[in-house]
């Protein structure tokens, strides 16, 4: 049964052949291609590391105000109860609603060298801004324009990623983008820290406004040069930082790793065709529904600074014990992601990360000792390293043109974030310092997770077994070696 002409056939994951597919040198032998195709992911990762530090950037932009909450930022734009958490929560609110338009644009224009430097420059103004706020209500209107001004990047840098990344790549590039997440959660928290105690009162400035003001302008200076580090598309005409040859190397890897048909069209046509692509695909909506449990139960997060406060220490102690636990998430997120493409194997690479975080939380429900407290921050860091995880495994198993991948990498984004602002609402004050109640509540939402990955991964299988019999099917109809999906034995990844 062949596909019909208007459904484009998804990335698929290879079942483990070590044959090489494609020489991309041609008339050279294979190992000088080898060596070739190493020297290419060499120049590019260190292209890409640009990304890493945005990302760091841009997760320490976005989190200040829970570390400006610690110094007077409630108090001084005098907020009740609820309103912090709608400063929390609006900024998802532009940041999903502008996720798919602007992965849209981005496949538009074409340029991410100067569109995600141009989104990088804009939240770092937008962010310095909030520094200035005076009111509540000024500071909810800043927060709204961070998220739509951010979320450009985020969806971008993994679309880029992939569409110079094969599929047996991506999983730890993402994580080494992701990583930034962890790092900024990490040593945002100490600058915040080294910012909050050494500029209070500098220039009669509060120590939370120029917490804003020092990390906005990095962002500034940052987004400058990122314009000309950040590399274009690999079908880009002239690439300066490559030879010819290794630029054309770049353009067959990825059409060699996706559907030749749907990779080579281009224009506005397809953007669009790209989108219907992606909202007509059961799969697509089966693991975007998946990814927001799994990124609901990584949305503690946000006030992963109050969690440490029960602790029992002062401020400055507090925030210097948010690092090691995303440290450490972010050593393991490097391993399990290596291991993932490695083995090919993503499912159980989301699950077991999101289950040890479950048991984080299953600990602080039953007790405020501080060893096992703190020891229980280490175990549900780790939901996050599940979350990456997930990325990879969305991006290769629900992928087709170059435009459904864009749309579906932001669709899975934006409702994903959504999560975020519902967890904006789920530490009260008055439920701390136990937070039983949000605890059990992130028990019950992590294990519907794992529940709907494991779902997920069972319908890939067997859509792999449907294509096995489709596949002997026509090698016994034809009499030919080759069947549907072709000699690599091309599958979902499970």
């Amino acid at each position: 049964m062949s596909a019909s002409i208007g459904e484009s056939r998804p990335l698929l994951a290879s079942s483990g052949s070590t044959e090489p597919r494609y020489n991309g040198y041609s008339g050279i032998p294979d190992e000088q291609a080898k060596v070739a195709e190493e020297s290419l992911l060499r120049k590019l990762d260190l292209r890409m590391s640009i990304l890493f530090l945005i990302y760091i950037l841009n997760f320490v932009d976005r989190e200040s105000v829970a570390a400006a909450r610690l110094r007077g930022f409630e108090e001084d734009l005098k907020l009740d109860k609820d309103q912090f958490a709608s400063i929390l929560s609006v900024f998802y609110f532009g940041y999903m609603l502008m996720q798919i338009p602007s992965n849209m644009m981005l496949v538009h224009i074409g340029k991410p060298s100067i569109f995600l430097a141009f989104c990088t420059m804009m939240w770092g103004t937008v962010s310095f801004s909030i520094g200035l706020a005076t009111s509540y209500h000024g500071a909810l209107l800043l927060r709204f324009f961070l998220g739509i001004v951010e979320a450009g990047f985020y969806p971008g840098a993994l679309y880029l990623i992939s569409r110079w990344y094969k599929r047996s790549e991506i999983a730890q590039r993402t994580a080494y983008l992701m990583c930034g997440s962890f790092i900024g959660e990490a040593f945002g928290a100490l600058i915040a820290s080294g910012i909050l105690d050494l500029m209070d009162g500098v220039l009669g400035q509060a120590a939370w406004r120029w917490l804003f003001f020092v990390e906005g302008g990095l962002t500034v200076v940052v987004a400058v040069f990122a314009m000309f580090i950040i590399p274009d598309f690999p079908e880009t005409k002239h690439v300066s930082w490559l030879t010819p040859e290794e630029n054309e190397l770049a353009r067959r890897r990825m059409i060699e790793d996706s559907d030749t048909k749907t990779t080579l069209l281009t224009g506005k046509d397809i953007i669009f065709a790209g989108f219907w692509d992606a909202v007509s695909d059961w799969k697509v909506w089966g693991m975007t529904i998946t990814y927001y449990f799994v990124a609901s139960a990584a949305s503690f997060h946000i006030y992963f600074p109050t969690l440490a406060a029960t602790l029992g220490f002062d401020a400055g102690i507090t925030m210097l014990l948010c690092a090691p636990p995303w440290l450490f998430a972010a050593a393991s997120t490097l391993w399990i992601s290596r291991h993932s493409d490695k083995t090919g194997e993503r499912c159980m690479h989301v699950v077991v990360p999101v289950a040890i975080g479950t048991v984080g939380f299953i600990l602080s429900i039953f007790t405020m000792n501080v060893i096992i407290r703190y020891f229980s921050l280490f175990l549900m860091a780790l939901v996050k390293t599940g979350l990456i995880g997930f990325l990879a495994w969305a991006s290769a198993a629900t992928s087709g043109s170059v435009a459904k991948r864009a749309v579906v990498i932001a669709l899975v984004n934006t409702f994903g974030h959504f999560s975020n602002m519902v967890g904006s609402y789920l530490w009260k004050k008055e439920w701390g310092p136990t937070y039983k109640k949000s605890f059990s509540l992130y028990t019950v939402i992590s294990l519907i997770s794992i529940t709907l990955c494991l779902f997920m991964r069972m319908n890939f299988k067997r859509l792999n077994r449907q294509m096995d019999l489709e596949d002997e099917q026509r090698r016994n109809e034809s009499g030919s070696e080759e069947g549907l999906v072709g000699k690599n034995g091309w599958r979902y990844h499970t």
